[in-house]
C-alpha cells in the first residue's frame, strides 16, 4: 500500500481549526484594488469558513488526509 500524500496547492491554502471546520482566505486580494469599494474590501479581507460535513469539507479532507 503506498503512502497517503497531501495535495500540495490544498495544504498552502487551507487549514484545520481545532473544531475541525476548514479555513481558507478569500480570493481577489492581491491588485487593482483602488477599484473596489471599501465594503468589498472589508468582505474579502475576512478569512472563509467551510464546515467540515459540507461538499467541499469532504473534498478537503481526501485532499489532505494527515490534518
Amino acid at each position: 500500500m503506498p503512502k497517503l500524500k497531501s495535495h500540495s496547492g490544498a495544504k498552502k491554502r487551507f487549514h484545520k481549526t481545532k473544531s475541525g471546520k476548514w479555513l481558507h482566505r478569500k480570493a481577489g486580494r492581491r491588485h487593482l484594488l483602488t477599484g473596489m469599494s471599501s465594503k468589498r474590501s472589508r468582505w474579502l479581507g475576512k478569512s472563509k469558513v467551510e464546515e467540515a460535513t459540507s461538499a467541499e469539507g469532504k473534498v478537503l479532507r481526501s485532499y489532505l488526509p494527515h490534518q
